[in-house]
C-alpha cells in the first residue's frame, strides 16, 4: 500500500500535496505509513521532501530499528535535528556510534519524553542520564540494561528529577550497590517493574527497600543477584499485594521456604517448584518421566 501511494499520488495530479498538511497528511496518513518508507517519499519531489521533514518535526515516536539494521550516524542527527515533540526514543543497533554528542542534543531539546530506550548503548557517559533526569520531568519508562556507564551519582539525579517512573530497567549495569537502588525507589515509589538482573553487588538490603517503598511493583527481575536471600523475599511478599512476576533463576541463597508464599499467590516465578524441578531433571536423564502417586 505504501508504495502504491509513492507512485500514484504524485505531485502532478494535485491530490495528495493539495490536502492539509498539518493537519491531515501528518497527524492522519504519513503517521501510518513505516518509517523507512516515508525516507523514501522524500526522493519523489522537493514538496515530498518538504513534508516529511514537516513530518519528522512533528514525530511523536521514534524507533531506530524501524529505519534499518544498523542506523548512520549522520542519519540520526538529520532526522531529529528540528524536532522538540517526542514522546518515545528508542534507539537499538547503533551502540558502535551513539554518544553523548548525538544523543544530548536529542534530550536537550525534548521535554515531552515519556519512554527511553538506551540498551545496550555501552559508548554514553553518565551526562547522558543526567541530561535525560534535568529535561525529562515526565519520563516513565527507561532501560539502561547493559549501560555500565550509569553510576551512583548519575543515578541520584534521575531518582531526585523523574519521580514519575514507572519501569527502570537496569540489568547488568554493575556499578551499581544497593545504596543507590535505595536511594532511587525512595525517590521513586511509583515503579511497577524495575530489573537489577546480572548484578552481584545487589543485596537484601536494596531489595527490602524495593518491598517497603513500592507497593505499586508489578515486575521484578533478580535474575544473577547472587546476594539476594530469602530474607527480603520473604519482605518482598509482606509489602507487595500487586506483585505479579518475580524472577530469581540464579539466586542461590533464594529457596522454596520463601518462593512458596508467593507461589501461593499466583506470583509468576521463573523457578520450578523442588519436585517439579526433581521429574524434569529426571525426564532429561532417562528419557520418560515415571508416573508418581502424590495422593497420600
Amino acid at each position: 500500500a505504501p508504495r502504491c501511494l509513492m507512485m500514484s499520488l504524485t505531485p502532478s495530479r494535485g491530490c495528495l500535496l493539495d490536502l492539509p498538511w498539518e493537519d491531515i497528511l501528518v497527524p492522519h496518513i504519513l503517521c501510518h505509513l513505516p518509517l523507512q518508507q516515508l525516507l523514501s517519499l522524500q526522493r519523489v519531489s522537493k514538496s515530498f521532501q518538504s513534508l516529511i521533514q514537516l513530518y519528522l518535526a512533528n514525530m511523536r515516536c521514534f524507533d531506530s530499528s524501524q529505519i534499518a539494521p544498523a542506523i548512520p550516524r549522520a542519519a540520526f542527527v538529520n532526522l531529529l535535528k528540528d524536532n522538540e515533540v517526542l514522546q518515545q526514543l528508542v534507539l537499538q543497533n547503533c551502540s558502535d556510534w551513539l554518544t553523548d554528542r548525538e544523543l544530548l542534543p536529542v534530550i536537550g531539546q525534548n521535554h515531552h519524553l515519556h519512554q527511553i530506550q538506551l540498551k545496550g548503548c555501552a559508548q554514553l557517559s553518565r551526562h547522558a542520564l543526567v541530561a535525560i533526569s534535568l529535561s525529562c520531568p515526565n519520563l516513565r519508562q527507561l532501560s539502561l540494561a547493559h549501560c555500565e556507564w550509569v553510576d551512583s551519582l548519575s543515578l541520584r539525579s534521575l531518582a531526585d528529577h523523574c519521580k514519575a517512573l514507572e519501569a527502570v530497567d537496569l540489568t547488568a549495569c554493575r556499578q551499581l550497590k544497593d545504596e543507590a537502588i535505595c536511594y532511587l525507589v525512595q525517590k521513586c515509589s511509583r515503579l511497577k517493574s524495575l530489573s537489577l538482573a546480572v548484578n552481584a553487588n545487589v543485596g537484601d538490603v536494596a531489595v527490602e527497600e524495593i518491598a517497603k517503598s513500592c507497593p505499586e511493583l508489578e515486575h521484578l527481575d533478580l535474575t544473577g543477584c547472587l546476594r539476594v536471600k530469602n530474607d527480603s523475599i520473604r519482605v518482598l511478599a509482606e509489602y507487595c499485594p500487586k506483585l505479579r512476576s518475580l524472577k530469581v533463576k540464579h539466586c542461590h541463597n533464594v529457596a522454596e521456604s520463601s518462593l512458596s508464599i508467593l507461589r501461593s499467590r499466583g506470583v509468576e516465578l521463573d523457578v520450578e517448584p523442588p519436585l517439579q524441578r526433581a521429574l524434569v531433571l529426571l525426564q532429561d536423564v532417562v528419557g520418560f518421566a515415571p508416573f508418581i502417586n502424590l495422593q497420600i
